[in-house]
């Protein structure tokens, strides 16, 4: 009766664990949906890389690209305006110190194809900023952000989201906001983070399966470009993504941009969406090569103005300036969050305790 009882009681820690696992998904507490910054699993630790860049007919510095040895997991979709406005409304109400909103981003027509993130208020104790974005623009992309931006919003998250600071975390910025940064890289136990361009590259073109699997030429398990028709609503027959064809656009005015996850038969294999096409994405990888002013970033993904060779394995892109917000640039996040341990260790407590009973039977 009484090892009855301990065996109950570590079940339910368990499944306790695990349900705080199932829960931490959604960091925002925003429910179900795209806008609860959902992650999909990475895993075939040790995998062989492949060649990407000019000399394996793509563009930018070479690179084998692809190697990751450990677990982790990254952004099912890229982080959307509704996501980046729940930041905003936490950290730039009184006063905006580190520049973490752009006008430009309330502009949603041509000339600036912002993401309608809206600002009211005058940034004062009595009247502080506030931030919203319509429904039918939540679940787009944000834009308008520089590389410190996207590093600002992981320390947040790895920071509990809310009033954690958005200075150490997953990068020690401590107010750094300046056009270089190379020293700035990824801490010790970070749990969230912005993607190396190898975690980028891997879950994008990794066939998975095993560690000698191969890649794909594109990030939607094809090997031919995906073809760029459609638009909020349609229906996905697979290998779509949203740039442009050299004559239309994906989706027109006043968008542009689809929401995320809109093709929904086109994921990489590992399930992320959209990592070719609607914006480019910044992963933490710096690479002095690039540009030979030792302060770019690595970019990649492709874009909605851009061509369907963007979106290919073999593009290596990078920002020279880490300070630069464009309409075209955004970010995915990715992590080892930190309830992954609990259900690890709820595993472990129950495996030891069933060993215990075997024994004492």
């Amino acid at each position: 009766m009484f090892r009855k009882a301990i065996v109950r009681g570590v079940l339910a820690v368990a499944v306790l664990c695990c349900a705080v696992v199932a829960q931490a998904a959604d960091v925002f507490n925003m429910g179900p949906g795209l806008t609860s910054l959902e992650m999909v699993p990475v895993g075939d630790p040790g995998n062989a890389g492949e060649g990407s860049g000019d000399s394996y007919g793509g563009w930018g510095p070479d690179h084998i690209c692809g190697v990751v040895n450990y677990n982790y997991q990254i952004g099912k979709y890229e982080v959307t305006a509704g996501q980046y406005t729940e930041f905003l409304n936490h950290k730039a109400t009184v006063t905006d110190t580190y520049g973490l909103y752009n006008t430009k981003m309330a502009d949603e027509l041509w000339n600036n194809l912002g993401c309608n993130i809206q600002r009211s208020g005058g940034g004062t104790v009595g009247n502080p900023y506030s931030y919203t974005v319509p429904s039918d623009w939540a679940n787009r992309p944000v834009n308008y952000v520089s590389f410190w931006d996207a590093a600002r919003f992981a320390n947040w998250l790895n920071n509990g989201q809310g009033d954690g600071n958005t200075e150490t975390g997953a990068y020690t910025l401590n107010g750094y906001n300046g056009n270089d940064g190379r020293s700035i890289t990824r801490n010790l136990g970070a749990k969230w983070f912005l993607p190396s361009e190898d975690e980028w590259y891997k879950a994008a073109y990794y066939k998975g399966g095993g560690t000698n699997a191969g890649y794909w030429d594109y990030p939607t398990k094809s090997n031919t470009a995906p073809s760029n028709v459609g638009a909020d609503g349609y229906i996905d027959p697979g290998n779509h993504a949203n740039y442009w064809n050299g004559s239309n656009f994906t989706i027109g005015s006043p968008y542009y941009r689809t929401n995320v996850g809109e093709f929904e038969n086109s994921a990489s294999a590992y399930g992320t969406y959209d990592q070719g096409g609607n914006v480019w994405e910044y992963n933490e990888t710096y690479l002095p090569e690039a540009s030979g002013i030792g302060s770019s970033r690595g970019m990649r993904g492709g874009y909605l103005y851009g061509g369907s060779d963007q979106l290919a394995a073999s593009f290596c892109c990078y920002n020279e300036d880490p300070t630069t917000e464009s309409w075209a640039f955004g970010f995915r996040v990715a992590g080892v969050p930190e309830p992954g341990t609990m259900a690890l260790l709820a595993g472990v407590a129950l495996t030891a305790l069933l060993c215990w009973w075997r024994k004492r039977a």
